[in-house]
Parts: structure tokens; sequence; C-alpha cells
């Protein structure tokens, strides 16, 4: 039996380290969630086979070792023999000890579990990827996302079975991309549900009203070693900063053919959308620099992941841990 589940161990996880070695190396498209479930369940199953089988099994043997190591001294002492070798405790000790595939399994179920449900319904951690949401948040930021702030959603499926707060404008949410929902994405909430969103000549407009933009001191990109234009803006209640690029055209170029399409209307000077029921408009703050809702539409809200709030770490740079904008 334990040669078998040895066997049945070495199996599954090099499964798992080959699945992780192909999706390193590009040649598959990676889970992480899937993964994290499945090695909780897996693990779990390891876990419960050893508290109810494995481990009673062990200790029976141990016992039985025990009692057996009893009778032949009680023998011997009949036959008055009283100096008895006893290696009992170190033939107990083994019987006891647990197998290397319990110690990979089982042992690491309570660890998993623990990162398997505070990612899934508490906080995850991302890595800013792309200079999308400069001047808010860097290329190497690593930051923290309430996942229940917009409500609990089951693990993998991301379907939502409580309600909590919505998305406001100005929130800073973490989404999957909709062409692409494997891939998660961070931009600025700038609509919600029923707005019209007007992005022209460079400036906010939601609902007829210009949202207010106040020029600040030029922001130094160091990674781009270039100076931008830097704004403060103020939205939903909330105010952050943003860049433009005044090199760049006001012209959204390359819009995909997206849902819901035909509530955006394309100019020389911008885009104007209506906003859909379930629907949300992101745009990053580095305005000229980011691919959002602009080229790639609406994010649906069974999209969200939720909310980013704590830049907790940028290797670069220790000033940059602190809560977001």
């Amino acid at each position: 039996m334990f040669g078998f589940m040895s066997s049945l161990t070495a199996a599954v996880l090099a499964v798992f380290v080959g699945y992780g070695a192909a999706w390193y190396f590009g040649m598959v498209e990676g889970n992480f969630s899937l993964l994290l479930f499945l090695a909780t369940v897996v693990t779990g199953v390891y876990w419960l086979a050893e508290k109810f089988y494995f481990w009673p099994q062990r200790r029976k043997a141990a016992m039985a070792l025990e009692a057996q190591a009893v009778q032949r001294r009680a023998e011997l002492a009949a036959q008055g023999i009283t100096q008895v070798d006893n290696h009992t405790g170190e033939a107990h000790a083994r019987l006891l000890a647990q197998p290397w595939w319990l110690d990979w399994t089982a042992g690491l179920f309570p660890v998993i579990v623990v990162v398997f449900l505070l990612r899934s319904f508490l906080f995850e951690p991302f890595k800013i990827p792309s200079g999308s949401m400069i001047p808010t948040l860097l290329v190497g930021d690593l930051i923290l996302v309430n996942k229940f702030h917009y409500g609990v959603r089951l693990p993998v499926i991301n379907t939502k079975i409580l309600d909590n707060n919505s998305p406001q404008r100005g929130d800073v949410m973490v989404f999957h991309y909709p062409p692409k929902p494997s891939l998660d994405y961070i931009k600025r909430v700038v609509g919600v549900p029923g707005d019209e969103v007007a992005y022209l000549n460079k400036k906010l407009t939601v609902n007829g009203k210009p949202v207010p933009k106040v020029p600040l001191a030029d922001f130094f990109d160091e990674d781009a070693l270039r100076y931008a234009k830097q704004f403060q803006e103020t939205n939903g209640g909330k105010t952050y900063r943003l860049l433009n690029d005044v090199d760049r055209p006001s012209f959204i170029a390359g819009a995909d053919d997206f849902p819901y399409r035909q509530n955006c209307r394309y100019s020389s000077e911008g885009v104007v959308c209506k906003v859909p029921e379930g629907q949300y408009f992101m745009m990053g703050d580095n305005r000229d620099n980011s691919l959002d809702s602009r080229y790639w539409g609406f994010v649906p809200e069974a999209n969200i992941v939720g909310k980013a709030f704590f830049v907790w770490m940028n290797f670069g740079s220790l000033k940059r841990i602190g809560k977001i904008d």
C-alpha cells in the first residue's frame, strides 16, 4: 500500500511541477487560482486520509509492536532473564514517522488552505507590470487587493455569492481583462452603469459635467528618463494624479470591436460612451500610455477581482509603501 501511494504521489507532484514549468516557459496559459484550488483539494484529500486512515494504521502497528515487546520481556522474565536488549523505541518511532509522500501533501495542507482562503476571499497580492497607472502606481509596485470590498466571489469561477459595495468613480480596480479573462488588469473606474463618459481633447467629462483637473508640477518618469505633464483630477469624491503626453493626439486609434460598441462615438477629438447596465468604464492614470476602455470596451461586473488599496513593497523604493489614492 505504501509503495503504491509513494508512486502515486510522485506522479501527482510531477504533474504539478510540469504544469508550473510549462507555464513559466510560456508553453501553456497558466491559471494560478485553479492551480491553488487543485493543490488545496489534493493535499486536503491526503490530510483526511492521514488523519482517519494512515495515522491510525501506523499507531495500531506501533501499539502491536509495543505489546509484542512487553510479552517478550514477560516471557524472558519468567525464564529468569532480566537483561534484555531493547530496540523497540527506535522501531516504534519509525512506525509512527510520517512518510515523505505525506510530508509533501498532508503536511502542507494547513499552509495551502490558509493561503487559498486568504487569497480567494480576503486579500490577493499583485505586481504592477506596466506603466499604465503612473503616477499612482509604478512598475514593480507590489500591491494588495481587497477581494471582499465589492462582494464575496467563489474562487476560480468568480461567481458572486454575497454583495457588498459597488465600484465607485475614482476606485482603482483589478479585473479580468475582457478580451482575455485569464489576464488581470488594473485601471481606475471613471464611469459606472448609466454614466455618459466623454474623453475629448484629453479632458474627462461625466454626465455632461467636466471633471475638475488642476495642473501640477511636471512628473519625471525615471524609467523613460523624461518629464510628463501632471495633473490632479477629482472624480467621484476621490482626488488622484494623472499624466498627459502633449505629443500624443486626442484621437483614439485602433479601437476594437467590443460588446456594446454601439454605445460609443469616436471622433478626432476622442470618444464619448454611454456605460451599459452591469458594466464599467476604466482608464489608466497615464492617460496617453494606457490601453483601456477607450480601446477594448467596458468591464462586466462578472470580471471584477477587487479593489487595490495598498502598496506593500517596491524593492526599488521603500518610499512607495503606503495606501493607494
